[in-house]
């Protein structure tokens, strides 16, 4: 997949109701953003000692089971190309959600300026990442946070397809609102779709303005097979 590839396939998106979509509820499924080719190609690298910086057993951190690692530079030319491109088209939204919670701080309108912004900050190592769940496995609820410096929003992509290569492994999203009990969302992505969703906290309209409501995410048991997708975290890491 070339760059220019990924550029024609976003722009030919509703990022007007995507935005709609992720301010009403925290989040927005891009369906078949991958096809199946590239699915299984990306799947493939998780074996590839070759491609990471790290590798992160869950278990003996408490976080679930299963395994994830994090890429090293340089980014496999399909990884970079989609986490460069939709970050355009991303930002504006994010820049939306982060004004509604009072901060002014403008973000860039590149990848390659917020990129600059993190290594000023300290953040240098790259966080995209692919995930690996065989039965059993699952992913608790967490926030992917790395340095001060943080992108409102992040990007799962699908690379299995369910009930054939899985079962089970719903992505979950739950969100706290203040003074009340939290709120999930339970998401089935089909092969080569893509969510986008707040990393950290988001928007809620309320009575007098909005207010911040936590956003944390995970994963539901696997039931069976081996479940891999690709993670798409636009800050860096310290």
């Amino acid at each position: 997949m070339s760059t220019a590839s990924i550029r024609s396939r976003l722009a030919a998106r509703d990022w007007e109701e995507i935005d709609r979509t992720i301010g009403a509820d925290g989040f927005a499924v891009l369906p078949a953003l991958l096809v199946a080719a590239e699915c299984r190609a990306v799947a493939h690298l998780f074996d590839d000692d070759r491609r990471f910086r790290q590798t992160i057993e869950m278990a003996r951190y408490r976080f679930g089971e299963g395994s994830y690692r994090y890429f090293r530079d340089p980014l496999p030319p399909l990884v970079g190309a989609l986490r460069t491109e939709i970050y355009r088209h991303l930002a504006p939204i994010a820049q939306r959600l982060a004004r509604a919670l009072g901060d002014r701080t403008a973000l860039p309108a590149s990848f390659a300026a917020f990129q600059a912004r993190c290594a000023a900050a300290g953040q240098q190592r790259p966080t995209p990442l692919l995930l690996r769940y065989v039965a059993g496995g699952y992913n608790c609820l967490h926030q992917d946070l790395y340095g001060s410096v943080v992108f409102p929003l992040q990007l799962t992509c699908m690379l299995g397809r369910p009930d054939r290569d899985f079962t089970g492994g719903e992505f979950l999203l739950v969100e706290q609102r203040p003074r009340m009990q939290s709120r999930g969302h339970a998401i089935r992505l089909g092969e080569g779709d893509a969510i986008v969703f707040a990393c950290r906290e988001r928007p809620v309209r309320g009575a007098r303005g909005f207010y911040r409501a936590r956003v944390r995410h995970g994963v539901s048991t696997v039931r069976s097979g081996v479940r891999t997708t690709l993670g798409i975290i636009f800050h860096d890491a310290r």
